[in-house]
């Protein structure tokens, strides 16, 4: 019996007129974007963690932290990149990544694939093996009020044989 193991992630930004709205690597026409050190991509920062966290190997602040200049403006699947290659370190290989976006506008269902086999190819896996949910808040809180977007991700890892 091989081992499995889950991770969990979260991320949340602010919203932020003039910044561009990168979700999943995935550049979204919108009049804003996220605010944050790297390109503020709360769905590449949510799988990471999950990532990490399932292989037991912190967060992402701990590899990248928002203190270095070396990672302001930067592409948030170098860090997708970085965990995966991180847990195969390991042993690990992933199974499956489940994933939400929650945002209250614009709508994304039309960048569904896009972003999904944009993570795919990040993770060297097959986009079957990525879940993408799109969710608003229902005018409730920060994201429902439109100022800010969050994203959830677990991932299986199972160890390669």
């Amino acid at each position: 019996m091989s081992e499995v193991r889950i991770g969990q992630g979260w991320d949340s930004h602010r919203l932020a007129p003039g910044r561009p709205l990168i979700l999943g690597g995935v550049r979204v026409p919108s009049e804003f974007g996220l605010e944050g050190h790297s390109d503020a991509d709360v769905l590449s920062h949510a799988i990471t963690d999950a990532i990490l966290g399932a292989a037991a190997l912190g967060d992402i602040g701990m590899h990248f932290p928002d203190s270095d200049p070396k990672w302001k403006g930067s592409d948030s699947l170098v860090f997708l990149r970085h965990a995966r290659e991180l847990a195969e370190a390991r042993g690990y290989r992933i199974v499956n990544v489940d994933s939400t976006i929650i945002l209250e506008r614009p709508r994304l269902r039309d960048y569904r694939e896009a972003i999904r086999n944009k993570v795919a190819e990040a993770l060297g896996v097959d986009p079957s093996r990525i879940s993408l949910k799109f969710k608003t808040a229902e005018r409730l809180g920060p994201v429902g009020e439109g100022r800010s977007a969050e994203s959830q991700a677990i991932v299986a890892l199972e160890a390669a044989s």
